[in-house]
């Protein structure tokens, strides 16, 4: 097999930075077979950790890969196991993780979690930089229903073992939370899971939804106003919570362009109006500015617990069912 098939990118992250994919499973061997999967449906549902490429083969392409990066002079913030399915069913995994080591590059995982009750994965992950877990339920029939995970896995088993490795874990954990319309966006489920998020004490906790359509053409994300929902109740209970919409750009700064930083940061956070307003007045500008967003179709005015807030409208392509390619990080 090629490098260029076990590697890909670097590509941008908002997690990650400019991350060098690894893709250390063939596609698409997976232990779920996710409704909202962008990458389409999985080949095989696999519950074993097996053999797929030799550590030298992956070992080899990274660095490869690496030296080619470099050599363009292009920088790399991260090395990151996200491939076509399921990165921790590579049996060889911790092996590729001592070896990358060498590098002298962080390294990190992008995991469903399906395998966290394993202690020999947890041993694994250990090692890496930043371990990036999926929880998009801890409600058994809604977990079911969005992930339809191999008959053999067993949630309690998945949430314990998330928590023996929060204890045990010291590089950053970060949750994703993917959010699907009328299926796991229930205020029930928001609740008891940012619940579980918190007792994990994550670095970070993303709300995220599709931002390519999924193989299901019947799968829609999670309205805006119920994300602005996940938002406050994630938010009451862990430090830091970011929402992935699938738009980049500087959240934390002025730039000068007012319109721009203002997308941005209703991307990642939904804004309270007197936050908009003095944002506002620190540009010199008005609230007509606003009003045009809001009247263009890109800001979407909600509300909570009486307070005005607004948030990035969805993108329509999130809306239809055109494939536009697949998105990992």
């Amino acid at each position: 097999m090629s490098e260029y098939s076990i590697t890909f990118g670097p590509i941008p992250s908002r997690r990650l930075g400019r991350s060098i994919g690894i893709n250390n499973i063939p596609p698409k061997i997976c232990s779920y077979g996710c409704i909202y999967c962008q990458i389409g449906r999985a080949l095989k549902v696999e519950d074993q950790r097996k053999a797929y490429y030799s550590t030298r083969e992956v070992v080899e392409a990274v660095g490869e890969k690496v030296k080619t990066v470099q050599n363009a002079g292009e920088a790399i913030d991260f090395l990151t196991f996200v491939p076509d399915g399921e990165s921790t069913l590579d049996i060889h995994l911790g092996e590729e993780i001592q070896q990358l080591k060498s590098l002298g590059i962080p390294l990190a995982i992008i995991t469903n979690s399906s395998t966290m009750d394993r202690q020999d994965v947890r041993e694994d992950l250990k090692n890496l930089d930043l371990v990036s877990a999926k929880v998009d339920s801890v409600i058994e029939s809604l977990w079911r229903k969005t992930n339809r995970p191999h008959k053999n896995i067993r949630l309690d088993s998945i949430m314990e073992g998330l928590r023996t490795f929060s204890r045990e874990y010291n590089g950053k954990l970060i949750t994703e939370t993917m959010l699907i319309d009328g299926v796991n966006d229930t205020r029930e489920n928001l609740e008891q899971t940012a619940e579980f998020i918190h007792s994990l004490n994550p670095y970070a906790a993303y709300i995220s939804i599709p931002t390519r359509p999924p193989a299901r053409t019947d799968i829609k994300p999670a309205s805006e106003e119920v994300l602005n929902l996940a938002y406050q109740i994630f938010s009451s209970k862990i430090d830091r919570v970011e929402m992935l919409l699938g738009y980049e750009g500087n959240a934390f700064a002025h730039s000068g362009d007012t319109e721009k930083d203002i997308l941005a940061i209703t991307a990642v956070h939904p804004m309270r109006e007197d936050a908009i307003e003095e944002f506002l007045q620190r540009d010199q500008k008005d609230w007509d500015l606003i009003q045009k967003l809001v009247d263009e179709d890109k800001l979407l005015e909600t509300e909570f617990q009486g307070k005005k807030f607004y948030l990035r409208k969805l993108a329509k392509h999130q809306r239809i069912g055109r494939r536009r390619g697949d998105s990992r990080e």
